[in-house]
C-alpha cells in the first residue's frame, strides 16, 4: 500500500496567496504548485525531494510571481492549460481536461474549472484532496470580471465542483482548506434564490 502524498503549503507574495508541494514519500518525487513569491519559502517545500514539474492553476500574476526564478533553479518542465496561454506564461507542456499527471506512485487528476479565468484547472489527488487554485473559496466562488465569467462558473459549481463527494477536502489558492460537504447547504440556497443574473466580481454564497 502507498504512502498518501504530502502536501506543504506556503502563504506567499504581499496578499498573500497560497503555493504547494506535493511530495511522494515513496519515491522522493515532487511538483510545485503556483510559484507565486517568495523563492527561499518555495524551495524550502521541496527540501529532500525530486522536483519533476512546476503545475499552475491558472496564470495571474499573484501566481506565477516568482515563476522565472523556480524554473531556472529547478529546471523542470512547467505545464498550464492552454486556454491561458494569452496571458503571457511560457510553458512546457499543456493541461487538457481529463488528463493525468503521475507523480511517483501517485496519480493526479486534472479537471478544467474555469470561470476565474478560462484555464483555471484543478487538480485532484487519489484521496479526494483538491489543490483548486482560485475555483473556490470557503464561502464563495472565484473573483469574476464580469457577468459571462459569473455565469461560467456557476456552470463550473453545479456541473463539476459539487458532483464531488462530501469529504472532498479544498485547498485555495488563498485563504483556509475546508471541507467541500461544508460549503454544499449554503451553494445550494444560493441557487435556489436565484437572484444572481448579471452577478460578477466577488460574490459570497450568502
Amino acid at each position: 500500500m502507498t504512502t498518501p502524498l504530502i502536501l506543504k503549503t506556503a502563504s506567499v507574495g504581499p496578499w498573500p496567496m497560497n503555493s504547494y508541494a506535493l511530495i511522494c514519500s515513496d519515491t522522493g518525487q515532487s511538483v510545485l504548485i503556483d510559484p507565486g513569491a517568495d523563492p527561499d519559502k518555495l524551495a524550502a517545500m521541496l527540501v529532500d525531494s525530486t522536483p519533476v514539474a512546476i503545475l499552475l492553476t491558472h496564470a495571474h500574476t499573484d501566481h506565477i510571481g516568482a515563476l522565472p526564478q523556480m524554473r531556472d533553479q529547478l529546471n523542470v518542465p512547467v505545464f498550464i492549460h492552454p486556454a491561458d496561454s494569452h496571458m503571457g506564461v511560457m510553458a512546457d507542456e499543456w493541461f487538457a481536461d481529463g488528463d493525468t499527471f503521475t507523480l511517483g506512485l501517485h496519480t493526479l487528476q486534472i479537471i478544467h474549472t474555469p470561470g476565474h479565468t478560462h484555464g483555471m484547472v484543478t487538480l485532484m489527488l487519489p484521496d479526494h484532496r483538491a489543490v483548486v487554485g482560485d475555483t473556490i473559496f470557503q464561502g464563495g466562488p472565484g473573483k469574476t470580471w464580469s457577468p459571462h465569467y459569473f455565469k461560467v462558473t456557476m456552470e463550473t459549481m453545479r456541473n463539476i465542483v459539487f458532483t464531488w463527494p462530501d469529504d472532498t477536502r479544498c485547498y485555495p489558492g488563498h485563504g483556509p482548506a475546508f471541507r467541500l460537504g461544508d460549503e454544499r447547504p449554503a451553494f445550494e440556497a444560493f441557487v435556489q434564490r436565484g437572484q444572481y443574473e448579471g452577478l460578477f466580481g466577488d460574490v459570497s454564497w450568502t
